[in-house]
């Protein structure tokens, strides 16, 4: 028999050892936490409560998850931000968050595909009603809000078609209707548009994207505007126990370190590629927010700080979806895949779009300028154009 004064044997070693490195250790980066057991002095202390400061499951954070969700909220001015595994999981938190049975929500028909196939797939089976609205109605949105409308979403600007939403109008009209507002703030990366003093009760991000920069990791954060909104998001937040991997979120934090020269470089490499496009015969319109003919481009001026990597080309009408597939398929540099924000440059065509304007027949390709050279992709972009059919 043994007791705590007793020498352990070496199985008992091996999960209660009595040697430990010395904690005194500093470094530029937060360490990274895994664990998802939290251990306790006194029972009295063990609460299963994601409000409490401290550390109650690692499904509620770990040093590291939580230092991530903190520097975001602080980032975005928000009251807390909640870290999820992917922009597609912040969507529906938000959805399920402040829609019930019998509700109804408005979505811009410019928005994020998976966003509105959520409401078509899931949602419409929940009986929670989803309308799509034209992106530029501005404040004109108050003749759709019902009595029963319980969120009101904007993306600005849109993920293909690039329109830019006059989102301070929307909030107004909204909250007349005590209605919350929900921002898909992604093109932002959380920075270039601050959604919070534009009235925005909750906004959510792809952190897959601008933060993680390097296409190799999948993370989302819902961020909250209010004290109000930080209790609804983290009680849903927890009851669907959307844990993150701490791995991911070290990825993150090191991403934010760079966020600032990697944005300022792909703003610039972006417009001089889009200004390069408008000039060729072959193009009808350049989608890019920074230029004067881009759908709400003057509120973009008005809101934004800065334009980023990604906008969109329509063809001219004589280009079939044929021709245009083609285009995609034969530029080298820019690869053909979806997403954005990395450090390479991607393409994507899209057939003809659902939508009651600008559907574009199947002329529209979506480009993301990555951190290559300028020249080489201009010199792709090229290549690409004038090869013969």
């Amino acid at each position: 028999m043994t007791d705590g004064k007793t020498a352990r044997r070496w199985r008992s070693k091996l999960v209660h050892p009595k040697v430990a490195a010395s904690q005194d250790f500093r470094a530029l980066v937060p360490a990274v936490h895994r664990g998802s057991t939290v251990v306790f002095d006194r029972v009295a202390d063990a609460r299963d409560d994601w409000r409490s400061e401290g550390y109650s499951y690692g499904l509620y954070g770990t040093p590291t998850t939580r230092e991530l969700a903190l520097r975001i909220a602080d980032l975005e001015g928000a009251r807390a931000s909640f870290v999820v595994p992917g922009g597609q999981a912040a969507i529906a938190l938000i959805y399920l968050t402040y829609c019930r049975a019998g509700d109804h929500a408005l979505i811009p028909e410019s928005a994020y595909r998976p966003n509105r196939e959520l409401a078509d797939e899931l949602l419409s089976g929940l009986r929670i009603e989803v309308e799509a609205y034209d992106p530029l109605l501005g404040a004109d949105i108050a003749k759709l809000i019902r009595p029963n409308t319980r969120l009101i979403w904007c993306e600005s600007p849109g993920t293909i078609t690039m329109e830019v939403q006059d989102v301070p109008a929307i909030v107004g009209a909204a909250h007349a209707a005590g209605v919350p507002v929900a921002l898909d703030n992604t093109y932002a990366a959380g920075v270039l548009f601050d959604a919070f003093a534009h009235g925005v009760d909750v906004s959510m991000q792809a952190l897959t994207k601008y933060v993680g920069g390097h296409s190799d990791l999948l993370l989302g954060t819902v961020s909250a505007g209010s004290e109000e909104a930080r209790e609804r998001v983290g009680a849903t937040h927890r009851l669907l126990g959307l844990a993150v991997s701490p791995d991911d979120c070290a990825l993150a934090l090191r991403g934010l370190e760079t966020l600032a020269v990697r944005l300022d470089r792909l703003a610039v490499t972006a417009l001089e590629v889009a200004r390069w496009l408008k000039a060729r015969p072959e193009i009808e319109l350049v989608l890019h927010p920074a230029l004067s003919d881009c759908p709400g481009h003057e509120v973009w001026r008005r809101d934004f700080t800065g334009s980023a990597s990604v906008f969109s080309i329509v063809f001219r009408s004589d280009w079939n979806t044929a021709r245009v597939a083609r285009f995609a398929e034969t530029l080298r540099l820019f690869q053909l895949g979806f997403s954005w924000g990395g450090t390479h440059s991607l393409v994507m065509a899209y057939p003809p779009l659902p939508r009651v304007r600008r559907g574009y027949d199947g002329r529209i390709v979506r480009l993301n300028v990555g951190l290559e050279e300028p020249a080489d992709l201009i010199a792709d972009l090229h290549r690409a154009l004038t090869e013969e059919p």
